[in-house]
């Protein structure tokens, strides 16, 4: 019995640890990287200044390093992040309701036109 506490006291402080972790901009992880390559510190005081692992700073370094690679070697086509793509979808699904209104109201029009109900194609 006393097991399965701390197993749910250990889960509910990792609970809360994931939802109160920090969350970086790309601004912050480019001035990290930057300051570590300027070598003015050691990476793992640099790591304790910011409140990062070492893992982390040597992935977001190569993250960083990776990007300059592919954009010095002329690899302009960049992903477009979750809320551009919410927008696009957002935009696309206005136009097509948009165009259907359109088209129902065109064909209205021309069944008026006609006086008889029979569609113009």
């Amino acid at each position: 019995m006393r097991r399965s506490k701390q197993s749910d006291g250990e889960r509910i402080v990792k609970d809360i640890k994931r939802k109160t972790r920090r969350q970086y901009s790309a601004e912050e992880k480019i001035r990290i990287v930057l300051d570590g390559l300027r070598g003015e510190d050691s990476v793992a005081e640099l790591c304790r200044r910011e409140g990062i692992s070492q893992g982390i700073y040597y992935k977001w370094s190569k993250d960083f390093l990776e990007a300059g690679k592919k954009r010095l070697a002329g690899d302009i086509v960049r992903q477009a992040n979750s809320a551009e793509v919410k927008e696009l979808r957002s935009e696309a699904r206005e136009l097509k309701e948009c165009l259907a209104e359109l088209t129902l109201e065109n064909r209205l029009l021309k069944k008026s036109m006609i006086g008889d109900g029979e569609d113009i194609e």
